[in-house]
């Protein structure tokens, strides 16, 4: 298969007319309009490919499953099971910071999370087991790599080429929708330093841990303090003879959640069903209480509303010079200095200059307290090179150690792991020389019938991505919907919309911390630049964003003659004449 970088000529818009076709003397031939022989609602047949069998991936198999027909939905997924990050991540201490109880789907509570933040296994374990009981293996091919697609203009499609990594061999594919569910926090890198593989001890990456690996009685140097070096440092602490911590920006550390909700005291409500927990100081919950949440409904989703609602209020807490905003990052100026014990070298280290919120808070009780204990020194500052013997640090310190362990994160750029050769390009060059631009957070310019789950500006650091994928699957299969019964060959948003979008999001920004001068994955890890990463505004104000499909927004290409846009009404009659109808008898006040 050639690739295309050029892109083919530009599609009718929603807005233009059609172009009159011409005969080989110049005069107009105009083609002749029929009317097509089905009833309103027919749905057409279309092929559907995700990319990613995280949580995105499979809360899209069922979303399809509940409102879509005629149709086919594959996944292919890269490792070896499903999961995604769950699946990826097993390093010591890996756990969500969002409460077990609402990182979940909504249609699938469980009951017997051990942990008020469950562990990676145990989510990875929870996805597995969805997986098996919905029956969505058979929609799923694991082991399986998208190489590359491209758009084809003529037939409408995506032609992809994917590889099947049990084999070797690579085969062609082709998707009318194409549906990219790889995640943001998915595509590990290293640290950006001088002769990285000159180290001759152990080099490891958090995201590929090695099974195999124990740090006992080893000189231990971890890169690297957000929410992954945060649950490394404390695990290999207790076994390292001694852990360098090295960093370049400081982070705010909060309060364990139960604790800065009883510290903050506001939902009366959520403090008083907190206090009917059995839950001990590593937050585990007792067998009492994980027997009441399976006996007893009511109280269950009590609990769950109660701590989605306080997760959902967050928002104010990042709002630039809002009381909120204040007596939090007073709050938790006061906890950090007494988990490090007043130490004043570690707190002039440890805390923050910049406002609470300008990189992605993060609870850390234990780890604190680790940077405490005798065998742990913490190094702020530049990394120079990597030696042979170890890390030589910008300051010209050498330090020896058996074994370097890279927290440094992921690829925050948005661009794809592979080539997406759409309309004008490939998105991989566009990202790496443009600012990378989305609708909503889920489409792009230039690359019709694409989607994307948490793409850029999505609402990644406002809560649960698994409630965050649910309402992004409900949007897209709402499109898709559209395209099957109103004849739509090809929809894209317009470059207009997107432009009118990022102009919003840029002068939004400056009013949240995520704004402020701090270097953030938010920012792609740099000091200052436009927020890439999140949404602009609440997580309410995402789900509320996504309830209507805003149709002047995007641009079409019809199917059937003269790419009339009505050519969907057919023969005059309509599927709903198959069923009762009389519907609308039944409840006269409701929106039809």
């Amino acid at each position: 298969m050639v690739i295309n970088t050029s892109g083919p000529e530009m599609p009718t818009r929603h807005h233009d007319l059609p172009t009159p076709a011409l005969s080989q003397n110049g005069s107009t031939l105009e083609e002749s309009y029929t009317v097509r022989e089905q009833p309103l609602g027919t749905t057409k047949h279309v092929r559907i490919v995700g990319i990613g069998a995280g949580a995105s991936g499979l809360n899209m198999i069922r979303t399809l499953r509940l409102n879509l027909t005629d149709y086919d939905f594959v996944i292919y997924e890269k490792n070896q099971d499903v999961g995604g990050t769950w699946f990826e991540n097993r390093y010591p201490g890996c756990r969500c910071d969002i409460p077990s109880h609402n990182y979940q789907f909504s249609w699938k509570p469980k009951h017997d999370w051990t942990n008020f933040h469950a562990s990676a296994d145990e989510i990875g374990g929870y996805l597995r087991q969805v997986c098996d009981e919905e029956h969505m293996r058979g929609s799923i091919k694991t082991s399986h790599h998208v190489e590359y697609a491209e758009w084809d203009e003529e037939q409408a499609r995506w032609n992809l080429m994917v590889q099947d990594l049990t084999t070797g061999e690579s085969f062609d594919d082709y998707a009318d929708f194409l549906l990219d569910g790889t995640g943001i926090l998915n595509n590990w890198k290293w640290p950006d330093v001088e002769d990285l593989h000159a180290f001759e001890g152990k080099l490891i990456h958090t995201a590929n841990w090695p099974e195999d690996f124990d740090a006992a009685g080893k000189v231990v140097a971890v890169i690297g303090n957000g929410s992954t070096g945060i649950q490394v440092v404390p695990e290999l602490q207790k076994k390292a003879e001694k852990l360098y911590h090295l960093f370049r920006t400081p982070t705010w550390v909060t309060p364990p959640r139960i604790m800065a909700w009883k510290m903050m005291g506001q939902n009366k409500e959520l403090l008083q069903i907190l206090g009917e927990l059995g839950i001990d100081d590593q937050e585990n919950f007792s067998k009492e209480t994980i027997e009441r949440f399976k006996s007893d409904p009511e109280f269950y989703r009590r609990f769950v509303k109660a701590v989605e609602k306080e997760v959902n209020n967050a928002f104010p807490m990042v709002m630039t010079g809002s009381p909120i905003q204040a007596i939090a990052q007073q709050m938790t100026t006061k906890y950090m200095t007494m988990m490090l014990g007043g130490n004043k070298e570690l707190c002039q280290a440890m805390i923050p200059d910049f406002p609470l919120g300008t990189r992605r808070l993060t609870p850390g009780q234990d780890y604190l307290q680790a940077l405490t204990k005798e065998n742990v020194e913490v190094r702020r500052g530049g990394i120079r090179r990597f030696v042979p013997e170890g890390i030589e640090l910008e300051s010209g310190e050498v330090i020896k150690v058996d074994a370097i362990v890279c927290a440094t994160g992921y690829n925050t750029s948005f661009c794809p792991r592979f080539p997406i050769i759409g309309r004008n390009g490939n998105l991989q060059k566009i990202f790496r020389d443009q600012i990378p631009k989305s609708y909503m957070s889920c489409a792009i310019a230039d690359m019709p019938n694409y989607f994307v789950f948490l793409g850029p500006n999505a609402p990644i650091g406002h809560g649960s991505v698994f409630t965050l994928t649910e309402h992004i699957a409900k949007y897209i299969t709402r499109v898709i919907k559209k395209c099957q019964t109103e004849c739509i060959k090809a929809i894209c948003p317009s470059q207009e919309a997107i432009d009118d979008y990022f102009e919003h999001i840029s002068t939004f920004m400056p009013r949240t911390t995520w704004g402020a001068e701090g270097r953030s994955w938010f920012k792609n890890g740099k000091e200052n630049g436009p927020v890439t990463a999140l949404h602009p505004g609440s997580r309410i104000h995402f789900f509320h964003m996504l309830e209507n499909f805003r149709g002047e927004d995007w641009d079409y290409v019809y199917d059937g003659p003269k790419r009339n846009r009505f050519y969907y009404l057919g023969n005059g009659f309509s599927t709903k004449e198959k069923g009762d109808t009389t519907w609308y008898l039944d409840n006269p006040d409701a929106m039809l």
